[in-house]
């Protein structure tokens, strides 16, 4: 038969052991959350994963729409400019003539190369200057007297253009009769706006 101070100390072990197996419990308890929660957070980081690997595909289709439009972007600027390049190079024989009334027509226009540009600018042509085609430019304004059109001639040797135009830059209007007379080459548009904006700043710079 047990004696009270061995059995005393039983009770004790076995209390103990008993403590000891509920923390073993509530451990497992807890491991077995923490588990779950760690499944949980592999879950979301997937799924975090896949949003920025979405978002990236995203980006890269950006971007690379951002390079073919800055690309294209690019090309037309490029193609414009060799546009107007050749519109300058096709108009490089042309002069306008701004200054003769509406009415100066037909005799005034074939009578150019002979007569009133050698009067107009004092200069001798060698060989005679002649040209293809000369006519009003655009339609004829309501107030017509007030606002001639201009003229465009569109020579046959461009070394007597230059002269010319050379001779207009020098002296500026020209006189005849009652009418001033000024000539210029004959710009694209957009040559013509880049000139006047350049002349804007620096006026000097036309002769």
């Amino acid at each position: 038969m047990m004696d009270a101070p061995q059995g005393a100390t039983m009770d004790r072990i076995l209390q103990e052991i008993s403590a000891v197996g509920r923390r073993l419990e509530g451990m497992d308890s807890r491991m077995i959350s923490l588990t779950e929660e760690t499944k949980s957070m592999r879950l979301d980081i997937a799924g975090f994963q896949s949003r920025v690997t979405t978002l990236e595909q995203r980006v890269t289709a950006v971007e690379m729409q951002a390079t073919l439009t800055e690309n294209r972007d690019q090309e037309l600027i490029y193609l414009h400019s060799k546009v107007v390049d050749l519109e300058d190079r096709s108009r490089r024989d042309n002069v306008r003539f701004l200054g003769f009334p509406e009415e100066i027509e037909g005799a005034v226009v074939q009578s150019f190369p002979k007569d009133i540009l050698p009067q107009l600018t004092g200069l001798t042509f060698d060989p005679p200057l002649e040209f293809q085609r000369a006519h009003r430019l655009g339609p004829k304004h309501r107030e017509g007297a007030n606002h001639p059109r201009p003229i465009i001639a569109c020579f046959l040797r461009h070394t007597l253009v230059s002269q010319l135009l050379q001779k207009a830059r020098a002296q500026g209007p020209f006189r005849m009769n009652d009418l001033q007379i000024r000539m210029t080459a004959d710009f694209s548009k957009e040559t013509s706006d880049l000139r006047k904006a350049f002349l804007a700043l620096c006026p000097v710079c036309d002769n």
